[in-house]
């Protein structure tokens, strides 16, 4: 029964590892600004992703990786998994590169071509707070 017990545990706490911070991934002297046709979209937890095109200025062409807000976040902020980003949209991001100069990066600013609308990162903490929880305490420990 413990080594059920135990297991159940282990496999609770296994999404608590896959997350990382910023800084771990990212570096913050590193921005980027680029332009390109998204390609591809996976709307996971704890983020979701996505993937552009982006074409250098002897036109060859790379495709970036982008880590953004998490599926739920986009939700109450109105955005639509089959409507507001899709495959074959232009969109510029502004972002932080990965810190081993990979063509990964986080997306703070999404600017969509289509229609000029732009994903705001300086969301309210209430709208936040209703779509994540409020942060937990020294004293509560990890929510599983």
């Amino acid at each position: 029964m413990r080594l059920i017990l135990l297991a159940c545990c282990l496999l609770a706490a296994a999404p608590l590892l896959a997350h990382h911070s910023f800084g771990a991934e990212y570096d913050g002297n590193k921005p980027v600004t680029l332009t390109g046709v998204v390609t591809s979209i996976q709307w996971t937890n704890p983020h979701f992703y996505f993937f552009i095109d982006v074409k250098d200025p002897n036109g060859k062409v790379a495709n970036w990786k982008f880590e953004g807000y998490p599926p739920v976040v986009l939700n109450r902020v109105g955005w639509k998994r089959t409507e507001t980003m899709l495959p074959g949209d232009t969109v510029t991001v502004f972002g932080w590169q990965a810190r081993d100069g990979s063509n990964w990066a986080h997306s703070r600013f999404v600017t969509f071509a289509k229609n000029g609308n732009k994903l705001d990162p300086d969301l309210p903490p209430a709208t936040v707070m209703a779509a994540i929880g409020p942060p937990f305490s020294r004293n509560e420990g990890i929510r599983i």
